[in-house]
């Protein structure tokens, strides 16, 4: 859209499933920035910009990539292809807007790349009413909140909600964090078939065309701004519990009851694959009663002591005094197992 209104646009694509440049491009995968390089190194050449730069609609696009699925580091491959651009001249190439489209598994270094290294000026988080998705909205607030106390100058403009189903967990997040609401697109059936066909959705004069051109209108003037990101609870606070089946009323004892370091649990090395790690201490609190098999991945199948009992009443105070839930002056009742 923003193309369409007459603005120079590059959209670089860092997600390895290429999405976004395929839909651009009517669903053709366009070569990569890390594969041609590839090619062109082996054959001792140069990479032009003609190699790994497309234009369709007024836009030009581009592909970063990424290594073979289990052979690489994803985010490693976003630094190589950025350090190519870098070397063509990517800061000097005159556009009005640069697209970065980025996977939001920022716990990555290779994918915070563009906050870490302040080489965006806003970031502009997609999501939708789902717990997955706002988690890593959630952990994309975190890091440039991260980096911004480090002294960069990376803020979040705002979220859009894709398929809004009405529910409000994303409408909820973005307030909770201190971010605007820059679209919500609809969950709806024309929209979906049109993107399984790679059909571009939001056309001049189309039907959902002033949908996208407020879009673009507010990534444009929306400010950058400091996100106040949630910790864990405030983000499953989001979802009502009656709406998910979490009964509430037990949380406070199931949570109790499974913390790790509290109930000491142990598996035993295969000493003929883990002949260099020898058998921890294992302490046993009184009152612990049945026994119960978990297999750990990798490990022999192993006993492990029981959970049905009081936490604050099984461990020394010393133990039980760290612990949260016991600490809260919560209603701790011994739930039946």
């Amino acid at each position: 859209m923003m193309a369409q209104q007459g603005k120079r646009v590059l959209l670089i694509g860092c997600d390895p499933k290429s999405d976004t440049t395929s839909l651009l491009f009517g669903g053709k995968a366009c070569p990569t920035i890390i594969e041609t390089s590839a090619k062109k190194k082996l054959a001792g050449e140069e990479v032009k910009i003609g190699d790994v730069c497309f234009k369709r609609d007024g836009v030009y696009a581009m592909e970063l990539g990424g290594p073979e699925v289990g052979r690489g580091c994803g985010g490693r491959g976003i630094i190589h292809g950025f350090e190519l651009l870098e070397k063509l001249g990517f800061h000097d190439w005159g556009f009005d807007y640069v697209l970065l489209d980025f996977l939001g598994d920022v716990v990555c270094g290779g994918f915070g790349l563009p906050i870490a290294r302040d080489m965006c000026q806003k970031v502009i988080v997609v999501g939708s009413n789902d717990l997955q998705s706002l988690y890593v909205a959630n952990n994309v607030c975190s890091a440039v909140e991260y980096f911004r106390k480090l002294g960069g100058n990376v803020g979040v403009a705002g979220i859009v909600i894709n398929k809004d189903d009405g529910t409000g967990e994303a409408h909820a997040f973005a307030e909770a964090v201190g971010i605007p609401v820059l679209s919500a697109i609809p969950q709806n059936e024309d929209i979906r078939r049109k993107s399984a066909n790679y059909e571009i959705i939001g056309r001049p004069g189309g039907e959902w065309a002033s949908l996208f051109e407020a879009l673009a209108d507010n990534v444009v003037s929306a400010p950058p701004v400091r996100p106040t990101p949630l910790d864990q609870d405030g983000l499953l606070g989001l979802f009502a519990g009656d709406t998910v089946g979490r009964d509430d009323r037990d949380a406070g004892d199931d949570l109790c009851l499974g913390h790790g370091h509290f109930l000491r649990t142990l598996f035993q090395p295969d000493p003929s694959r883990h002949h260099h790690q020898r058998p921890l201490p294992l302490h046993t609190p009184s009152g612990l009663s049945g026994q119960e098999s978990v297999v750990v991945a990798d490990q022999r199948s192993v006993p492990r002591a029981g959970l049905g009992h009081r936490c604050a009443a099984s461990l020394p105070d010393a133990i039980a005094a760290q612990c949260p839930v016991c600490t809260a002056g919560l209603d701790r009742r011994t739930p039946s197992v």
